[in-house]
């Protein structure tokens, strides 16, 4: 075991002064020294990129033109000033670093008691440089870093892990799969919380980081501790009355599965790697079944009301969440409700980012001309795990794999795999997939919010009119809470507004709506910078040529019709216009400067 000693940066904040909401430190880990040292910024800095995603992005800039696995990488875990705090949904927080598998701007979003813990250890965030000579494990304890061996763990399971750790408070780790160089790697949070979309799994291993676990018990300050507690209020008050949330078949009741009848009536579920959009058998493969077949209780992250999370009582293991229902049923021909649980209980422990792993087997079962038993997808699964026979190809991504074999099959935009919402049902989506600045994702902007769920506005899904205006402020909002740190699901009832006197009350900052929605915009405009740096343009905002060429599965009245790639064109330079880039999807300095950024 060695501990090393922390090492104080240039101390830059004013003598006496109190920091409210953020602890005011980060906790620089260089791996290849085995130093610490620890950054205290001016508040300034954070005002400007309130946490999170934002501050992340921050740290990531200075190398972000490195290659993902170089040693100077950063690899960012960055919390929010509402994370510890009584606020709503706030136990989350992201990992970024340039992404293994996209080439872009890599992060996610994860929940758990980790981001919590982390805060009460007293700090806002780490940023993690260096690789270490074998792998190790890097163990918090209030301000105590500590840098372990680990090499004993090496090939365990994410659950093998966790149990091995549990007196160490909070734990995020990796699996076999990353161990093994599969490019969609997971971080796993306290077992059953994923940190998925990005490969970045496949970044802790790069480093030799098998695992970081941290306790914490100090208190943050909160500045006004009553107008927390009345916005709390609010907000908590909203999500009460939500039926997406609360309601009879919401969120609280089925967890995320609750979207699985709603997107496939629709006609707009991925199927058959999105060369249908209706599922025959939905109906034995639905939220209700998975409540009949498997008796469940609710579980969550750390201070949430939500509790989206659907837990065996028989086995304590999670039950899959609506990407994964969709994927390994629907997008890869599969009728077994069992081996979706199967599959999802194995990508969890061996670290996969269930979404990539089911787009990854359907390009491959395409290519095949084959429709894989529940045995062969398992196989496969363990096979990509291992790095074994087609796995050692597949556990690269669909992207990879399909130039390999020559085919346009991959249903992924920069090279990261669709979710489970067929854009040719939603235009909106097919413009959030094509600029999302991860790759291909839902949560960037989540336009099914108003073209399906009509919330807080309904707007027409079969039209392109407006939706690059809605996508754009969408993307700056989710920047936003992506920052703070809240959970997206709570603005299907609340607001930036409510959040915005949340964020008051914890940090003392003024603000509102607008101002929030600006800093939003900025960190979105950051992030076009750094992928612009790395050569991500217009071209790279495209989407796979069968939304274009193909038709989806109509009936009971709706025809689902190829995209028409003029119109996505059109929309997507009204998109450019409204950001403020070039019709190339490139950074404008004069734009930057307004937003006080440098390209």
């Amino acid at each position: 075991m060695c501990e090393i000693q922390l090492c104080a940066l240039e101390q830059k904040q004013a003598a006496g002064y109190t920091m409210y909401g953020w602890t005011g430190k980060i906790a620089h880990i260089d791996l290849t020294t085995n130093s610490i040292q620890i950054e205290s910024p001016i508040q300034s800095l954070y005002e400007k990129w309130i946490g999170g995603r934002g501050l992340a992005g921050y740290y990531l800039r200075s190398q972000i033109t490195s290659p993902w696995d170089a040693p100077e990488m950063p690899l960012c875990l960055f919390t929010g000033p509402l994370t510890a705090t009584s606020s709503p949904t706030s136990g989350r927080m992201t990992i970024m670093s340039r992404s293994p598998l996209t080439g872009t701007i890599g992060d996610s979003s994860v929940g758990g008691r980790f981001a919590r813990n982390l805060k009460r250890a007293g700090f806002d965030g780490l940023v993690i440089t260096g690789k270490s000579e074998s792998l190790c494990g890097i163990e918090i304890n209030n301000q105590t870093i500590t840098i372990v061996p680990s090499a004993y763990m090496s090939g365990w399971p994410i659950s093998k892990v966790s149990k091995q750790l549990k007196s160490k408070g909070s734990v995020a780790c990796i699996g076999p799969a990353a161990e093994n160089g599969v490019r969609f790697a997971s971080v796993m949070v306290d077992r059953h919380h994923a940190a998925g979309r990005n490969g970045l799994g496949l970044t802790f291993a790069s480093k030799k980081i098998k695992y970081i676990s941290v306790n914490g018990n100090q208190r943050v300050k909160i500045f006004d501790s009553d107008k927390l507690k009345k916005a709390r209020q609010d907000a908590l008050r909203l999500i009460a009355a939500s039926p997406i949330i609360s309601g009879e078949h919401g969120l609280m009741h089925f967890g995320t599965g609750a979207l699985f009848d709603l997107i496939h009536v629709r006609r707009m579920m991925p199927t058959s790697n999105f060369r249908k959009t209706f599922f025959e058998q939905a109906s034995s493969m639905n939220a209700y079944a998975y409540n009949k077949k498997y008796p469940s209780q609710q579980s969550g992250c750390k201070g949430c009301h939500i509790l989206c999370k659907r837990k065996q009582k028989s086995s304590g293991n999670v039950l899959p969440e609506f990407e994964t229902m969709s994927h390994f049923s629907a997008l890869t021909d599969n009728t077994d409700i069992q081996m979706v649980v199967d599959a999802n209980h194995l990508c969890n422990e061996m670290g996969m980012d269930t979404i990539t792993a089911a787009g990854t087997i359907a390009a491959y079962a395409e290519h095949m001309d084959q429709q894989l038993s529940c045995h062969q997808i398992i196989q496969l699964l363990e096979d990509i795990a291992y790095g074994k026979n087609n796995g050692i190809l597949l556990g690269q991504g669909s992207e990879i794999y399909c130039q390999t074999k020559n085919v346009d099959l991959s249903m992924s935009v920069k090279s990261q795999a669709l979710p489970a919402y067929d854009p040719r049902g939603a235009f909106g989506m097919a413009l959030a997939y094509a600029t999302s600045t991860r790759g291909g994702c839902h949560l960037r902007a989540y336009p099914i919010s108003h073209e399906i769920l009509r919330k807080p506005s309904a707007t027409d899904r079969f039209s392109w009119s407006g939706k690059a205006r809605m996508i754009k402020l969408s993307e700056d909002a989710f920047a936003c809470v992506d920052s703070l740190i809240a959970c997206k699901f709570v603005f299907f009832a609340a607001s930036l507004e409510e959040y915005a006197n949340i964020y008051s009350a914890v940090t003392g900052v003024p603000t509102n709506t607008n101002k929030l929605q600006q800093t939003g915009e900025r960190i979105v405009y950051h992030e076009r910078i750094m992928n612009a740096s790395n050569g991500f343009c217009a071209t790279h905002d495209n989407l796979p040529s069968r939304f274009f060429d193909t038709p989806g599965s109509g009936g009971h009245g709706v025809e689902i019709l190829p995209l028409c790639r003029s119109d996505f064109l059109s929309t997507l330079q009204k998109y450019y216009r409204i950001r403020g880039l070039s019709e190339n999807g490139l950074p404008e300095s004069q734009k930057a400067r307004e937003l006080g950024l440098d390209l």
